[in-house]
């Protein structure tokens, strides 16, 4: 089973005891202010289950993994990769930290450690990852990894009745902060 481990933090893969801060993270409309108006419970369950199912890069499918304290297990949140592209190297990454952890560097640390881990295992070349353009928190984590604002896709999405203008960011594998 998949661990990785930096300073503070550890992170793994989901398991069945992970349900109920999945469901934390993916209901709390403060949490996805920027991301999605919450789902309903059966529709997150199922994206549970799919995520906690076994995974292999090129899937089709997010790995997510559980973020926790290395010291206390106490749960921070959740980080994914997601292959895009087997032939052109490229992945998407993405995090989602309850509300108490925010502001404590997390986000920063374990997405350098999936970076790390992806280029090592995977040779992925380029990494993607979309924030709305007004989360300045998940912008700043982005680049203090070392990603570059390559566009801004206006009205992308909606979330309730808005609708939210998205940044893409990249990063190529060569230019990763360590």
């Amino acid at each position: 089973m998949l661990a990785l481990y930096t300073d503070r933090l550890k992170l793994r893969c989901l398991k069945e005891s992970d349900w109920e801060h999945f469901y934390a993270l993916h209901s709390d409309p403060e949490i996805n202010l920027y991301v999605r108006t919450p789902e309903p419970e059966d529709v997150i369950r199922k994206k549970f289950m799919q995520r906690a199912d076994t995974w292999f890069y090129g899937s089709g499918e997010w790995l997510t993994l559980v973020i926790e304290t290395v010291d206390t297990g106490l749960f921070i949140g959740l980080n994914g990769l997601y292959c895009q592209s087997i032939e052109e190297q490229r992945a998407e990454v993405g995090y989602l930290l309850t509300k108490e952890s925010h502001g404590q560097g997390y986000a920063t640390e374990s997405l350098k450690a999936v970076i790390d881990w992806a280029c090592l295992s995977f040779n992925v070349h380029k990494f993607i990852a979309h924030c709305a353009k007004d989360n300045k928190a998940s912008a700043r984590v982005l680049e203090k990894c070392g990603f570059q604002l390559e566009g801004l896709l206006r009205q992308q999405f909606k979330i309730g009745e808005h609708w939210v203008d998205d940044c893409a960011y990249g990063l190529l594998a060569e230019e990763r902060q360590r």
